[in-house]
């Protein structure tokens, strides 16, 4: 298995994730990011995942080569002074142009199904949000979260009335999840700035929607 690397030096390795593949084995086991770690690396100590994505997210996924590293980024992630933007193709068009939705999100599980919902109280979860372009019935969104929550973009876009297209928990789950870590900024000496490249099953949604024809790859 091989995945794309966008970014690589002797403290870091952006991945551009592919949608379906999962960052850990887990209880189920099966592929994973995890898989390539042995060829990132040959130190004895690491490689690390810094932060996670969904299995169904695409895109910018960073990994730490040694463990200071790690720790300088897990600390940005945990002040929330990590700037990750993620591009969204959603059901819907939401009301106006941007702003920004400030709902506490509560895990709910109902038999072996759970998913995230908006609850005074769940833990605090706000997100930034901006209308890149629309079509008849659907949107391209950018997303700016401001906490890490799990599923934070997902169900903050359907609180929105605009679920992901594909989303199978927030939305009709029909087709792929168009979900995109777009680019992840981390203010460390030297800068690390990363933008990933529009995955092809999103390609066509954010075209009607007036993304150039020729995106960057």
């Amino acid at each position: 298995m091989e995945i794309p690397i966008l970014f690589q030096d002797s403290r870091f390795v952006v991945l551009n994730k592919p949608a379906g593949l999962k960052v850990h084995p887990g209880p189920a086991g099966g592929p994973s990011v995890e898989d390539i770690f042995p060829t990132l690396s040959r130190r004895k100590d690491g490689p690390w995942l810094a932060h996670r994505l969904d299995a169904d997210t695409a895109g910018c996924l960073l990994v730490a080569l040694r463990k200071a590293a790690l720790l300088e980024a897990q600390s940005l992630f945990a002040a929330g002074r990590a700037e990750k933007t993620y591009w969204a193709a959603v059901r819907g068009t939401p009301p106006g142009t941007n702003g920004t939705i400030e709902a506490p999100l509560l895990k709910r599980t109902t038999g072996r199904i759970w998913r995230m919902e908006p609850d005074p109280s769940g833990q605090p979860a706000v997100t930034e949000w901006r209308l890149l372009g629309a079509a008849p019935g659907i949107a391209w969104l950018e997303f700016r979260p401001r906490t890490g929550r799990t599923h934070q973009i997902r169900a903050h876009a359907a609180a929105l009335g605009c679920p992901l297209l594909g989303d199978p928990v927030y939305g009709d789950g029909q087709g792929p999840l168009h979900l995109l870590a777009r680019s992840l900024c981390l203010k460390l000496d030297p800068i690390l700035n990363v933008t990933a490249p529009v995955p092809a099953h999103m390609q066509a949604a954010l075209g009607r929607c007036g993304a150039q024809a020729t995106m960057p790859v």
